[in-house]
């Protein structure tokens, strides 16, 4: 087989919603510190519970639906997923089949600089199931396990993408800008306790499809699908038939692992759910819905091109979250948009990436920011300083006239830089030599004495030119 092999990756990914109570019931959906402690009748699936059906859900599915440009049905129903197996209880899962939320969307996907269309099949709401805790060992040869029903009914949306994934690395990109989208849309914070999980579907040159559960996370998906796409053309090598089957994935290994025969959809027998009943989503619910969806990721990004003029890859950095780009055009009216956008996609996030937060979780304030900026553009501060003060408000929050104070980064007086470089000059002779001698390097070596015992107050262009003038 040649290396182009042809490639189909389908997604399902499910995203866990932090509302106050589960999907159907009024338990709370939070963490809990005692296992099976956040139940009760109707999650647990006792005979005479009535589930009953949590509004917020439904507007978020609908919210989620629109943004992905997905046709919202009129009217939709729930039905039972009927299987045997521990992590829920009731032995049927609550979910939607015959008609979801949304169907026949579509997401443009930027894989480095190309765009690609993917199509979304589908988007509806399901309750998650328990949590399984296999002692000993994993769910093939464990001592025994045990089932902690707090996450049961935890509520979720599955979007459904068609198998339009050519490579790992597509669909890498695309669970990145579809999380990006859940940020925006106020459904999920890459902080919070709430996961996104996905299913891969993948089969190589027209074969049967494996199916790979439980991918946590957006890197893990490149890991598992590689791996797999690497196994299945090993087998296809040595003549092996590959027969459409799930299989798990080890993250600590970057491995998957059969689990069992592939069930089909009749093995499940869906019926419509006669507990719960039909939601009508008539039109004007949905356009007050559609009211509520936010500037999106990429409209956010063409508005930023068009109105500051900025480079393909400051946009993208400065949009990924939400507050950063809210913060951003705040400061824009203050101080324009070049310096706000270099030093915030610049220097603030490899601060932030260093230090491995977030921007919504290192409590900057705006205002912190806009100090600093004056005290650029008043050039009052050195840049090295300035990065200092970045660091210090990630590491320690706190206002930059405080730092600035505390650490004395002002630039010093000319009076001041005049007498280090006269001390740098007399006491480096050697590197005055090498200079006056033709080493250009040399002048380097004295400015970085300057800016050293200055503290990094003087200005490095300043210092050079005083260098120059001294020496010669």
């Amino acid at each position: 087989m040649s290396e182009e092999t042809d490639v189909m990756i389908g997604l399902e990914t499910h995203i866990q919603l932090d509302t106050d109570t589960k999907l159907l019931c009024g338990c709370p959906n939070k963490e809990a510190e005692e296992p099976n402690s956040h139940v009760c009748p109707t999650c647990l699936g006792h005979p005479g519970s009535k589930p009953r059906l949590n509004k917020a859900v439904l507007d978020k599915a609908v919210k989620t639906s629109l943004a992905l440009g997905c046709e919202v049905n009129k009217d939709i129903f729930f039905s039972r997923k009927t299987y045997f197996y521990p992590d829920m209880s009731k032995n049927y899962q609550i979910t939607q089949y015959e008609i979801p939320v949304g169907e026949k969307g579509e997401l443009e996907v930027k894989i480095e600089d190309e765009k690609k269309q993917i199509g979304i099949t589908r988007l509806h709401i399901e309750e998650d199931p328990a949590k399984m805790k296999h002692v000993g060992g994993d769910i093939g040869n464990s001592k025994y396990t045990l089932v902690d029903y707090n996450r049961a009914g935890t509520p979720l949306l599955e979007i459904v993408t068609e198998p339009d994934f050519e490579s790992p690395e597509e669909a890498r990109a695309y669970l990145q800008q579809l999380a990006q989208i859940f940020e925006y849309l106020g459904l999920y914070s890459p902080d919070s306790d709430y996961a996104i999980k996905s299913d891969a579907n993948i089969s190589i040159e027209g074969g049967e499809k494996v199916e790979v559960k439980n991918i946590t996370g957006t890197s893990e998906v490149e890991k598992a699908l590689s791996y797999e796409i690497s196994r299945q053309k090993q087998m296809t090598r040595r003549g092996r038939e590959i027969r459409q089957h799930t299989r798990s994935y080890n993250a600590d290994m970057a491995s998957t692992k059969k689990m069992r025969d592939k069930e089909t959809e009749e093995d499940y027998g869906y019926i419509f759910d006669p507990d719960l009943t039909r939601q009508e989503l008539d039109k004007e619910y949905r356009e007050k819905i559609k009211s509520d969806i936010p500037e999106l990721p990429h409209e956010k990004f063409e508005r930023f091109q068009d109105e500051y003029g900025l480079t393909d890859k400051l946009v993208e950095s400065l949009i990924t979250e939400p507050e950063m780009a809210e913060d951003f055009e705040a400061l824009v009216g203050k101080h324009g948009p070049e310096l706000p956008a270099s030093w915030m996609a610049g220097e603030l996030k490899k601060t932030l990436n260093y230090n491995e937060t977030s921007y919504s979780e290192s409590d900057i304030q705006r205002g912190w920011l806009s100090e600093l900026f004056r005290l650029l553009e008043q050039d009052e501060i050195s840049d090295r300083n300035a990065e200092q003060v970045l660091r210090e408000i990630v590491d320690d929050p706190r206002s930059t006239e405080k730092i600035v104070q505390e650490k004395d980064l002002l630039k010093a007086e000319e009076s001041e830089i005049d007498s280090i470089v006269i001390e740098v000059v007399e006491q480096n002779s050697d590197a005055v030599e090498d200079y006056r001698s033709g080493e250009e390097g040399a002048i380097n070596f004295l400015v970085g004495q300057v800016m050293q015992k200055s503290q990094g107050k003087a200005d490095p262009k300043t210092a050079r030119e005083k260098i120059t003038e001294e020496i010669e």
